[in-house]
């Protein structure tokens, strides 16, 4: 195998591209070298092994300028913290290690960006793959940049893949929240959205592979998640129009919740979710009084 070693040639861009990976040996390699093979190379490459007991160290010691940082297992969102906090770059592109990059991301991205000195963030379109075959995104989740608050609301719209965005509007936001153990891109979305534009680029630069059964999406249920997300975000301040979009979203992740507890007779969930849509309907009802 031919090992690549691409980090050099930064053209004052210093960018640092973090993989976090937990029992992904198999997939890593080909997202290390998505990143070493770009166009317009980044400074430096930190792959967060986030407590793998495969042969993941193994994989990442064949390159020899990529860093390597093991952490017990603590899920994504510190794995991506950890590797943010490590990084030297002003610039963070997060990719999950069974993504892959297009040669040019980053150099589309750079453009983008200095072409719109007012943004701190842009994404990319994207291509997914399930169990090898490439499939459509569908009308509801198209994508846009600028203030996309709203379309962040019913569903996550940026991957994690597709993201560079500055250090400091990281630091802002405060990184991806630990205690979510899925839905935590969600969250970190609506935060940064909520007070800032993101760019967005209408061309498919990052391959989204998924439909494997390690994935978190398949592992937890993701409803509850998106409610702590919203519940989140609710207890900041938001323009009226933007604050009743969210309190109905989370009204519907309630009920969804609430029935589906009530299926499976799981009371005390029952209760507890059936207590959360009943608040939120009378929050509803005052802010759409005010």
């Amino acid at each position: 195998m031919t090992i690549i070693n691409n980090l050099q040639n930064t053209d004052g861009w210093n960018i640092s591209a973090i993989i976090p990976t937990h029992n992904r040996a198999n997939w890593l390699v080909g997202a290390i070298e998505s990143v070493l093979r770009q166009s317009h190379p980044v400074a430096e490459l930190i792959v967060v092994d986030d407590g793998s007991t495969d042969n993941t160290k193994e994989v990442v010691q064949k390159y020899a300028n990529v860093r390597y940082i093991y952490q017990s297992q603590r899920g994504p969102s510190a794995a991506r913290n950890a590797g943010a906090r490590m990084a030297s770059g002003d610039w963070l592109a997060f990719l999950d290690s069974d993504d892959r990059w297009m040669q040019q991301k980053i150099a589309h991205q750079i453009a983008f960006l200095q072409a719109h000195s007012d943004m701190h963030a842009v994404y990319t379109d994207e291509i997914w793959i399930r169990n090898g075959r490439r499939v459509n995104q569908g009308k509801r989740h198209r994508k846009a940049g600028g203030w996309i608050f709203e379309m962040c609301i019913p569903l996550c719209i940026i991957s994690p893949s597709s993201i560079l965005l500055s250090r400091k509007l990281w630091q802002q936001s405060g990184g991806f929240d630990e205690s979510l153990p899925a839905c935590e891109d969600y969250d970190l979305w609506l935060r940064i959205a909520a007070k800032h534009p993101i760019g967005f680029i209408e061309m498919p630069l990052i391959e989204k592979n998924g439909g494997h059964s390690d994935q978190l999406s398949k592992q937890w249920g993701l409803d509850r998640y998106r409610v702590a997300a919203l519940e989140k975000i609710l207890s900041d301040e938001l323009p009226p129009k933007w604050r009743l979009l969210a309190i109905k979203q989370v009204l519907h992740q309630c009920k969804v919740l609430m029935l589906g507890f009530e299926k499976r007779e799981k009371q005390d969930e029952t209760i507890r979710f059936r207590k959360k849509y009943q608040h939120w309907q009378s929050v509803l009802q005052v802010a759409s009084n005010a």
